[in-house]
């Protein structure tokens, strides 16, 4: 089966949904392409987290999100998103991923495991949730390392490292800890840091301080062993009993899927694609960028409140160039 489209929007996360939104409203045939659930990245959220940003800020198309949390939860926002994609009925294929984008003079062949597609314009806002940053240290590939956190109860009782110390990591750590794991952290840095939500700093920096939580800074893993933990520290090498590394280092962009296309990025090791902020047009005409993916492996410089605009802009540009 081959169908043509005005748009094809590779990613069903809340930008991918927003831009099916604006699509919608300018009467452009357009098909949402998600290879898990609805809003992948958030439904594999910790089942406890909580938004830094208010629900208002979250809102896409202007439909309102309304919650009894002054921060929304992760449900809330699950709630939210899957009632816009239904009510407004949403043109998305969810379970379906792409295998391939080929161009053919002016138009995109999209290739998935289910069907063909023909378009004449691709919208990419694939996140950056996929593809964790390996510690690239011998053992990582035990079956004791989890570079995602779901909740704290397989790690009750255990001796835990959490690696890192962005709001996931802490996140991660006080809950462990809550739950009656004995948590130790491993910071790269000299301290937690400073983006960590600020409700949530001042408890991980008190359980730190009086003791609860073992906390090593400007400290790295240097080795993963099935029963310990090799790490360099500032007063020399240590070895620690160990049950579970979490490393939780951040995430990255499919870069490589950018590459595919033709897509240029930078060579500063930020690897920022080249794209119109007027438009998100790439420098591959018909292609369009939209959401985290827009800021290559700066992946804390774009979230959902300030993406939202992307959508408006990218099926304003397509609208106009299809007149």
């Amino acid at each position: 089966m081959n169908t043509k489209k005005d748009v094809v929007i590779i990613g069903g996360g809340p930008i991918g949904i927003a831009c099916a939104l604006e699509c919608k409203k300018r009467n452009l045939d357009y098909l949402v392409l998600e290879k898990g659930a609805l809003v992948n990245s958030l439904y594999n959220y910790p089942l406890n987290m909580t938004f830094f940003s208010t629900s208002d800020k979250l809102e896409i198309g202007g439909i309102p999100f309304i919650t009894k949390h002054p921060k929304p939860h992760r449900d809330d926002a699950l709630e939210y998103y899957r009632r816009v994609a239904t009510s407004y009925e949403l043109k998305i294929h969810l379970y379906e991923k792409v295998s391939s984008v080929k161009k053919n003079e002016d138009t995109f062949l999209v290739t998935t495991e289910k069907a063909k597609y023909t378009t004449l314009n691709i919208v990419i806002a694939t996140g950056f949730y996929d593809i964790p940053n390996l510690l690239k240290v011998p053992g990582e590939e035990l079956p004791k390392v989890q570079h995602y956190f779901k909740e704290a109860h397989p790690f009750v009782m255990q001796k835990t490292a959490v690696v890192g110390a962005s709001n996931s990591s802490v996140d991660a750590a006080l809950e462990i800890w809550q739950k009656g794991g004995e948590v130790t952290m491993i910071v790269r840095g000299p301290s937690i840091g400073e983006r960590v939500k600020y409700w949530v700093k001042p408890n991980i920096e008190n359980r730190i301080e009086e003791g609860s939580i073992q906390a090593y800074f400007n400290s790295e893993i240097k080795e993963i062993k099935p029963h310990e933990l090799v790490i360099q520290t500032p007063e020399g090498e240590k070895i620690l009993e160990n049950d579970f590394v979490v490393a939780l280092t951040g995430y990255q962009p499919n870069l490589s899927f950018l590459r595919s296309l033709g897509i240029q990025l930078s060579e500063d090791g930020k690897y920022l694609p080249q794209y119109n902020q007027d438009t998100m047009e790439t420098n591959v005409p018909g292609i369009y960028l939209a959401g985290v993916i827009c800021g290559g492996m700066e992946t804390h410089k774009w979230f959902i409140e300030n993406s939202r605009i992307h959508s408006e802009l990218i099926a304003k540009a397509i609208a106009k160039k299809l007149q």
